[in-house]
């Protein structure tokens, strides 16, 4: 059986699943995506979690019915490839922005000491607060560093959506924090 009647496989069996195809096509396509991640990232670790994730986007692209032509199942994992390389120095950029920016509110005041900018105990009952769906965009986006496609797409709601209840979020965490907005 070729790549494409692999994936047809995957697709057809939707909402149910057929396991031994789904294994299959891991077989074939995780050492690759491995591989991949090896060149580009040069760390086996940071190669492992790219290939679960391509290797889950795949999977739920298939039995959501998202991959129009599935006989070009191994272009679509390339693609995931690169788009979620892309995806994680964008967020190590933003990281490394953020830190640059605000680096020095969270260096703490002197050994052992809770740092003056930042009251992690206030934070945590702030969090505990929000709804499960704020909590869960907050944790994704900052967190996690995932984007508003990625949220959305495990919460099952729109890009859109998740910048919103983000955005609301926030706002709702600044006032229980008593934190004035910098610009």
């Amino acid at each position: 059986m070729d790549d494409g009647e692999l994936a047809r496989r995957v697709i057809e069996a939707a909402p149910g699943i057929d396991r031994e195809a789904e294994a299959e096509l891991y077989r074939r396509f995780a050492r690759r995506v491995r591989l991949y991640g090896r060149r580009h990232l040069r760390d086996a670790h940071l190669a492992e979690d790219l290939m679960q994730q391509v290797m889950l986007v795949t999977l739920d692209s298939l039995r959501r019915g998202r991959l129009r032509e599935p006989e070009r199942i191994a272009s679509f994992v390339l693609s995931t490839c690169r788009m979620s390389l892309i995806d994680q120095k964008r967020t190590a950029a933003r990281r490394d922005r953020l830190l640059e920016r605000f680096g020095e509110d969270l260096v703490p005041d002197g050994p052992g000491e809770p740092t003056s900018a930042l009251d992690r105990e206030r934070l945590i009952g702030c969090l505990e607060r929000l709804s499960e769906r704020e909590r869960s965009v907050i944790v994704a986006s900052f967190f996690n560093g995932e984007d508003a496609q990625q949220v959305g797409s495990a919460l099952d709601v729109s890009p859109g959506n998740v910048r919103v209840i983000r955005h609301r979020a926030l706002e709702r965490l600044r006032g229980c924090m008593n934190v004035e907005r910098r610009s």
